[in-house]
């Protein structure tokens, strides 16, 4: 385009100024030019465009103006007063500027650029000049004229640098929007967007500029939004030359570029309409690093709040989720990442992403997997509704992750995520249900091998399942209603888990005891003992051995620390006071200097699992009033999804676990008396276990409460009788435990089947560690002794009496079948149970004998057992005496032959041969209470009726000499001293006596029992005590007129020889 023609000055060129002003030259001074030129401005400003007189009038001042003395001037208020000038004569004088030069122009152009920079300072007494020269600029759009000018670009790309240096947040929207006005035109009335001019622009964007000047940022923002039809095809190209050509010098922000997209995209996605395909083409780039960086970006854009791009750039979305898949580790890292923010900010994308992220959750990478569990419980910690079943799903089986830092992730997301939805009740009902599954979960790991899983699930149920910093009452709410709606074996894991660390503080009290005695190698023995017990419940068992040796070492220099540790497991220490001490053992192990401490943190290990942080007095004391609201039916039973029944029943059974770690806790008026009211409810199991609670924290009933002692005996009395087995066994078991004068309360309430539960009770356990059995026996022997009347006031009848007798004997034979009760039954035992056979009721006699002969003849009963058999030869009824040598005849039979079909019972002769019966009928003979008179021919009668019933049997044949050995037998018992009085003459006579009438009869009835016995019989050490060698009783304690007599059944007058 040709420039017009300049136009001439009027007045042969001669310039006229406006009224009033003088002549401007570089005479006069700067003052002075300052005011005339302030009265020019005004003049022009007056001015319009069909004041056509004036324009030509002014003509020459206008070129004048222009000339290198004002635009080169040093003074900036005259540079700016010439600068309105200039803006407002392109303003009358449009559309043909009244200069034609390009130079001048250009040099014009660029003059009034440099004046823009005044608009920088808003508190300049000349900023309104300014922002009316930029004002002027804009509405005129004096710039477009530069588009015929070959160097624009030039004086554009100072323009906007100008103007996006000078904007700042002091300046108001007029400002702003004149320079939007000003650069808009330039950009959408041009023929195009260079690349020099679209990185002054594009700069701003930059990370490192925008946080420099943020209002320079939004001016380039907002200018983007209003040109993008325009300059979108010059983004394409910029990023096309960059991304697909890899021309980056074409530009310096070339190494910007995914910065830039990001930031385009945020502005307007339009102004990347064109882009999108070339990062779908860079996404499958054979390079891991460019794939990573589009990646990045493309994580950006998908995840950003209000982006639409994934529904809109369907190809795009579907290869990005390729990446999933990538081969580049750090790849599928960034991609896991991604689907956190794009799950919190596009729940419509969860359906895609859930494929992806289930492949991902079995990434071989250990940090990929966990990372997709940070992903899921970030998103699920924001809003539940996020995340579907399946993902957390994802999250669940991580939990048996074979890595610990992947299964410690899932683990917690999933105890956060209960707190806050469950226990907070954060988003209602609704989503506590759908996380329901977690707590039996959590729980179920305890299950677990590894030491570290079973420590988080301790540390999860202290600090989200049941959080520890609550308030008494609110805590034991938790408890309350997680215990009643956890599975059976998330139940049976929480009991363990208390088992444990009741377990380890057992243990920790052990080795404080230890500490108490005098130092010595039995004692040091013992404590490394204890001290690798405790190892194995603490993580890294090697490094834990080290430390638990490091702490006792400690423990055994500081006795105050000793103080503390033993405070905090004392069985009365209270929640808080545990905080304490916890916090005081802690300071004491603490360096200062050191920064990280493993040997602080291991003890610190040590000291969460043995400190009660839950249960105490008062906690227990908070369960049992919520059990008793559940009773009444004011508590919140059905507001927590649990039916009061269900709740009662819960409730009770958790008392009854914690009844069994914290005994001493529930150890006030006020919970037994709660616990009273549970033992009359109809409900067995309730009754059943408030009963068990009672025998497992009692033992102080006695001595401390007689008020509950009172009120609790008839209760336990009524269950006896008239409960339900289970009710009638636990009732026994708690009078056992709770009172001293147990016979007389068990006497009240003994009938057959109570004795048969102890017994059996007794049989499961299969030790006697607790001392019961020697109770449980001193009790039998106490009732066969009153002739099952404990209480002697014979208020039971004569019947019962006679199935208490049959059945206390039944019980101590049913115990000498256990080796470990055997062992314990004294012979004072063993004869009132053998007894049983002569008592006064026929049937007594005649069932006990049935039992004996079948525990005998399966060989469960020991052989001294059979010896009771002799007792029978007394039987009144012929019936049964006869029955009870048919008995004698099997059991020895089926002991003969065992020998001979077992060649290894040749080594337990003693237990098994039916000779060696003899020693037990001597001495139960002797021990007879209707022997009373050893001198009388009645009762040696008997005497020798009974072991002739035994010695007829034994010695039908003749085997082994077996004649001799039974004489030879005699003789070595004539030889020793009864074990049960070893001291008492009159009872070692009786003895003796027995043994020569045994001598009587085998004599008389054998010709060889004088031969030399085939080997030295054994006596049981129980029965007998060997005399010194030099010992010998060579004494006749049969007189010849006895033994005459004996033989023949006529009574005369006889002498028996005094001892």
């Amino acid at each position: 385009m040709e420039f017009p023609q300049q136009q001439k000055p009027a007045g042969d060129g001669k310039i006229i100024y406006p009224p009033g002003v003088k002549e401007i030259t570089d005479k006069i001074s700067n003052d002075e030019m300052v005011k005339r030129l302030k009265m020019v401005v005004k003049t022009y400003m007056d001015m319009d465009q069909d004041s056509e007189e004036e324009k030509q009038q002014y003509l020459g001042l206008a070129l004048h103006l222009a000339s290198e003395f004002f635009l080169r001037n040093p003074n900036k208020d005259v540079r700016l007063l010439v600068a309105c000038c200039l803006a407002d004569i392109f303003r009358i004088y449009a559309p043909e500027a009244p200069y034609t030069s390009h130079d001048k122009l250009k040099d014009i152009f660029l003059f009034i650029t440099r004046q823009l920079k005044g608009l920088e300072d808003t508190k300049s007494p000349q900023f309104n000049r300014y922002f009316y020269l930029l004002e002027n600029l804009a509405w005129v759009k004096s710039y477009n004229i530069c588009f015929e000018l070959e160097d624009c670009n030039e004086i554009f790309i100072q323009l906007f640098k100008t103007l996006f240096s000078v904007i700042n947040n002091s300046h108001n929207q007029k400002v702003q929007m004149h320079m939007i006005d000003l650069m808009s035109s330039i950009i959408m009335e041009g023929d195009g967007v260079t690349q020099e001019l679209l990185d002054t622009i594009l700069i701003n964007l930059i990370p490192a500029h925008k946080n420099l000047n943020k209002q320079a940022y939004d001016l380039a923002k907002t200018l983007l939004k209003r040109t993008v039809q325009t300059i979108e095809t010059c983004i394409a190209n910029f990023f096309n030359q960059v991304l697909v050509m890899g021309k980056s010098s074409v530009s310096d922000l070339s190494e910007h570029v995914f910065d830039l997209i990001q930031e385009l995209f945020a502005i307007d996605p339009m102004l990347l309409t064109s882009v999108m395909p070339q990062l779908e083409f860079k996404l499958k780039s054979n390079d891991g690093e460019e794939r990573l960086a589009v990646v990045r970006l493309l994580a950006k854009l998908f995840g950003a709040k209000d982006s639409e791009l994934a529904s809109q750039n369907r190809p795009l979305w579907q290869c990005f989720l390729g990446r999933f898949n990538d081969i580049h580790v750090p790849v599928r890292l960034e991609c896991v990442k991604f689907a956190s923010h794009c799950l919190m900010n596009h729940p419509d994308l969860a359906k895609d992403l859930t494929e992806y992220l289930k492949v991902r959750s079995h990434d071989p990478e250990e940090a990929i997997r966990h990372d997709v569990i940070v992903t899921i419980i970030n998103a699920g910690k924001k809003d539940l509704n996020l995340v579907n079943d399946q993902l957390l799903g994802f999250v669940r089986e991580r939990t048996l992750d074979k890595r610990w830092r992947v299964r410690k992730e899932a683990m917690m997301g999933l105890a956060q995520l209960f707190k806050k939805y469950c226990l907070h009740h954060e988003a209602g009902k609704e989503s506590a249900l759908k996380i329901s599954w977690i707590k039996d979960k959590l729980l179920h790991i305890y299950y677990q091998n590894s030491i570290d899983d079973k420590l988080l699930v301790e540390k999860i149920f202290a600090q989200y399942m049941v959080p520890h910093s609550l308030d008494t009452e609110e805590k034991m709410k938790c408890l309350y209603y997680l215990y009643a709606c956890l599975d059976t074996n998330a139940v049976k894991a929480l009991n363990e888990m208390w088992k444990c660390q009741n377990m380890l503080r057992s243990l920790v009290k052990e080795l404080l005891d230890l500490h108490k005695l005098p130092v010595s190698e039995p004692n040091n023995t013992a404590m490394f003992g204890k001290l690798m017990s405790i190892a194995k419940n603490l993580p890294d068992a090697g490094k834990a051995q080290d430390f638990m040796k490091k702490f006792n070492q400690v423990l055994g220099e500081d006795e105050k620390l000793r103080v503390q540790l033993e405070m905090l497991i004392s069985p009365t220490c209270s929640c808080k006071q545990a905080e304490i001490c916890v916090r005081e053992i802690t300071r004491k192990l603490t360096f200062p200097k050191q920064p990280t401490n493993p040997f602080l943190e291991m003890v610190k290990f040590l000291l969460e699992r043995i400190a009660p942080v839950h249960i105490d007095s008062e906690a227990i004391s908070a369960l049992v009033k919520l059990l008793n609201k559940s009773i009444e039916g004011t508590a919140d039973d059905d507001e927590e999804g649990v039916t009061p029944d269900a709740a009662i029943r819960s409730g009770l059974e958790l008392l009854k676990v914690l009844s069994f770690t914290h005994p001493t806790a529930f150890h006030s008026a006020e919970t037994y008396e709660s616990l009273l009211q549970c033992l009359k409810m109809e409900d067995e199991k309730v009754a059943e276990a408030a009963i068990q609670i009672f025998r497992n924290t009692g033992q102080k009933i006695e001595t401390e409460l007689q008020q509950i002692r009172s009120t609790l005996i008839p209760v336990l009395h009524q269950k006896a009788k008239r409960g339900t087995p289970h009710q009638a066994k636990q009732a026994v078991h708690c009078i056992h435990a709770i009172f001293n004068n147990k016979e007389v309360q068990l006497a009240q309430i003994f009938e057959v089947q109570a004795i048969k539960l102890l017994v059996r009770w007794l049989l499961g356990m299969k030790n006697n560690q607790s001392k019961s059995a020697n109770s449980t026996l001193r009790l039998l022997s106490a009732m066969l002794v009153s002739e099952g009347d404990l209480t002697e006031q014979k208020k039971i009848s004569k019947s019962d009496m006679s199935r208490l007798r049959l059945a206390a004997g039944g019980a101590i034979m049913k115990l000498a079948q256990e080796p470990c009760y055997h062992d314990i039954i004294t012979p004072e035992q063993f004869q009132l149970c053998g007894l049983v056979i002569n008592d006064e009721c026929y049937q007594v006699r005649q069932i006990f004998a049935q039992k004996l002969h079948l525990a005998l003849v399966k060989l469960m009963l020991p052989l001294e057992y059979l010896a009771v058999f002799a007792l029978c030869a007394k039987d009144p009824v012929k019936e049964r005496r006869a029955h009870a040598r048919q008995c004698l005849l099997k059991n020895i039979s089926v002991r003969r032959e065992f020998i001979k079909q077992n060649p290894l019972a040749q080594e337990k002769l003693v237990s098994l041969l039916p000779e060696y019966v003899v020693p037990y009928m001597i001495h139960l003979l002797a021990h007879d209470p209707d022997f009373t008179k050893p001198h009388e021919y009645e009762q040696l009668k008997d005497i020798k009726e009974c072991l002739w019933f035994m010695l007829e049997v034994l010695m039908t044949k003749n085997e082994n000499n077996s004649h001799a050995f039974l004489r030879k037998m005699v003789e070595n018992i004539k030889q020793s001293k009864d074990a049960q009085c070893p001291d008492d003459a009159k009872a070692n006579e009786k003895l003796y006596i027995v043994c020569d009438v045994a001598l009587f009869v085998i004599a008389n009835k054998s010709t060889a029992c004088h031969l030399d016995s085939p080997k030295d019989p054994v006596l049981p050490s129980k029965f007998f005590i060997l005399q010194d060698k030099d010992f010998k009783n060579d004494k006749e304690y049969l007189s010849t007129d006895m033994r005459q007599m004996l033989l023949s059944g006529k009574v005369i007058h006889i002498k028996v020889n005094n001892a």
